[in-house]
């Protein structure tokens, strides 16, 4: 069964400490220390994420991913929909969206979050 749109925003907005906020008019984005990890298109249904390098070719070479526009080139990944990989792999990577933004915060603020 495919991840919904609103599965996807409640599980990226479930992540400790997640806020989440509209940024660019249409587009509503999820982020930890205020550093994003997540982007759900209000208009096109399309998400976008942060992926580690060497994954970032073997997920872009699926049907309905993407480099994601303006981010591609810090590893971020669109997806025409949630529904575009399984379930499974796209919780992974979301959680992992998330470490990976989360290790790159200063300790301080790391220490203060959830």
């Amino acid at each position: 069964m495919a991840m919904t749109a609103e599965q996807f925003r409640a599980f990226c907005a479930a992540q400790p400490g997640a806020t989440t906020d509209i940024k660019w008019q249409t587009n509503e984005v999820y982020s930890i220390g205020a550093k994003m990890f997540a982007i759900y298109g209000l208009n096109s249904g399309s998400v976008c994420i942060k992926v580690e390098p060497d994954r970032f070719l073997e997920l872009t070479d699926r049907p309905g991913v993407r480099p994601a526009p303006y981010l591609g080139r810090y590893y971020w990944i669109a997806l025409d929909t949630p529904a575009a990989i399984p379930d499974d792999l796209l919780a992974e990577l979301i959680q992992h969206s998330y470490f990976l933004v989360r290790r790159k915060l200063p300790a301080a603020l790391r220490r203060t979050l959830p």
